[in-house]
């Protein structure tokens, strides 16, 4: 028996690779707003993350692992491997912080490659179609909407406690605080799948510790003495370790830690830590200083060796995250897309040889349209140039306190020349906004529900649900979305003070919603009434107007539209023209 039974696992093997030597599994955790002093191992004199400091102490570690210094973007050129101004994402509201619809994500290149994948927490890449986690490659999704829990794409009046999510596309009810929530999905997906014979990746992304501060409040109580802020931003911390700590551990319960490569980054510099621990770096979260955007970056897998607590020292970035993932993988690269980063699994291994001195940029553009040098670091190993002017020897001054350009010109030369030739690469895709699309072919794409988070504008948009609720009318907080009508044909455009969710007339005010632990929460805000007498449409140019009636709860129009790109503005007038904008519009392509 035993001469039959082993050629044919042979074959077997032969003909499915995976039964011989079965791909790892991946998990990647990224928090926000959390900077790299915000962890007890770094050094940190408050703050107790001994889960997190176990991981570090078994891992490789990244140590001059380079972000962009806010969210989104981060969340762009990690997940593509592209720069994130190339990706069209360099904001996080504005319509700045839709991914292009061209772009390939990780879930995209390994749910290809036969992984399960799944992407539980903040996505902030875009809230509709074809923008959505489950239109980019990921298969089981459970997401706030927007950049947080409570802002103005996300479900009405969540909070960080018992909200609701969308699962799918669909929201859903949940109880708990949301990183438990998200944690305890992700572990759901893994206990479905990882029975199957195809390996698994999970994405999975805290949107703690970025305010409104909220933490439970057992997680909060040992750091009281440093005021509600402060107190929630660690709780929320050492909630992420306790959840980390309990992944781990299901891991190896599961029989899965040994085959799973885990993850542990984050998306920019600290946003509330930097006077208690900033690991001696200058800068915060937005910061073109190394605080910034200089952050963690653990990885951990025992059958790969990737164990015993060492460091890499050579720079690093986003960028590179995917072509070493597929490397990992073992998984075709996209055809067709070239990354901005490189695949760095030999410096991760301490393989590397003769690894040449890289030079990396990142930047902050908080701005509706990018401008060359704005708040910009071009960076090698030893050298930091800021904002085009200031240069810093990072090895003798991690501080970044004595601007040395004057004394070393071809440096700075150098770096301008990478920065100027970088820049003429990428300006190119500046032109066109991503567009959100209306009419199109897809699952949960029609209707589409669009929301002023997303407005194209001068200035910042409402984006959280305080903002809502405050019935902000200041001009900068106008603008239009940006749409692509990818079908002709009859249209209706319902426009909305209050989300349908909330069921309330244009006119209405609104009560103030439940507390949570923490600071002031955005839906404890009262709801500002708006006597709101016109609605106004300007689409296919087409400018309509209609009267609204009292009590209603929307004003709907219809039009015809023909495919293509388009602007959609919208707005509400009172009895004296005061303007204030539609936050919400829904629209639907009839059948």
């Amino acid at each position: 028996m035993k001469k039959i039974i082993l050629p044919l696992l042979l074959a077997l093997a032969f003909v499915n690779p995976l039964l011989a030597a079965k791909r790892p599994n991946v998990v990647l955790v990224i928090t926000d707003d959390q900077g790299y002093g915000d962890l007890s191992c770094h050094g940190n004199p408050i703050l107790k993350t001994p889960h997190l400091d176990k991981l570090h102490a078994d891992s490789v570690r990244l140590t001059d692992y380079h972000v962009a210094p806010t969210c989104s973007p981060t969340r762009a050129a990690l997940i593509t491997g592209h720069w994130t101004n190339r990706t069209g994402v360099w904001h996080t509201i504005m319509g700045r912080s839709m991914l292009r619809h061209n772009e390939v994500t990780i879930g995209k290149i390994l749910g290809d490659g036969g992984y399960h994948t799944g992407m539980f927490g903040k996505w902030h890449l875009g809230d509709n179609y074809p923008y959505r986690p489950e239109d980019r490659g990921f298969q089981e999704v459970l997401r706030h909407g927007g950049g947080g829990v409570g802002q103005t794409p996300d479900f009405w009046d969540n909070a960080y406690f018992d909200g609701a999510y969308f699962h799918n596309g669909k929201a859903v009810p949940a109880k708990g605080f949301c990183t438990d929530v998200f944690f305890d999905y992700a572990k759901r997906f893994i206990r479905k799948v990882k029975n199957d014979e195809k390996p698994f990746f999970v994405y999975l992304c805290t949107n703690a510790p970025h305010g409104p501060m909220h933490a439970p409040e057992e997680s909060a109580k040992p750091y009281a003495d440093q005021g509600v802020n402060v107190a929630n931003f660690l709780g929320m911390i050492a909630n992420i370790d306790d959840n980390v700590g309990a992944m781990r551990a299901f891991l190896k319960k599961e029989g899965l830690a040994e085959n799973t490569i885990f993850i542990f980054t984050t998306d920019n510099g600290t946003s509330s830590g930097a006077n208690i621990h900033n690991n001696g770096m200058r800068g915060r979260k937005g910061s073109e200083y190394d605080g910034g955007h200089r952050v963690p970056f653990f990885i951990h897998w025992p059958k790969g060796g990737l164990t015993g607590g060492r460091d890499v020292d050579m720079i690093t970035s986003y960028v590179d995250i995917v072509p070493t993932l597929i490397d990992y993988c073992d998984v075709p690269s996209p055809k067709g897309v070239k990354f901005d980063g490189v695949n760095i699994r030999s410096l991760i291994e301490g393989k590397a040889k003769n690894w040449p001195d890289r030079i990396l940029v990142t930047d902050s553009q908080r701005v509706r349209d990018p401008i060359k040098w704005r708040k910009s670091s071009v960076m090698t190993d030893q050298w930091r140039l800021v904002n085009g002017k200031e240069l810093y020897d990072i090895n003798a001054d991690p501080g970044q306190k004595k601007n040395i350009a004057a004394d070393n010109p071809k440096v700075v030369a150098r770096l301008t020349k990478f920065y100027d030739a970088w820049w003429k690469e990428i300006v190119p895709t500046f032109g066109k906004p991503t567009a959100i699309y209306l009419g199109a072919n897809a699952p949960l794409a029609n209707p589409v529900t669009l929301t002023c988070h997303d407005w194209i504008a001068d200035g910042s948009t409402p984006w959280n649900q305080r903002h809502i609720r405050n019935a902000e009318k200041r001009p900068r907080n106008t603008g239009f979305w940006a749409v692509d009508v990818k079908t002709a044909g009859e249209y209706t455009v319902e426009l909305r003070r209050w989300p349908k969710e909330a069921d309330a007339s244009i006119g209405a005010s609104m009560e103030a919603g439940a507390d949570v632990p923490g600071v002031t929460p955005f839906r404890a805000v009262p709801g500002k009434a708006f006597a709101a007498v016109k609605a106004h449409l300007k689409l296919g140019g087409q400018e309509l107007t209609l009267p609204v009636k009292p009590n209603a709860k929307s004003a709907t129009f219809k039009l015809k539209l023909k495919p293509g790109r388009d602007e959609l503005w919208a707005k509400f007038t009172d009895a004296d023209g005061v303007p204030m904008g539609a936050f919400y519009a829904y629209v639907t392509k009839l059948p």
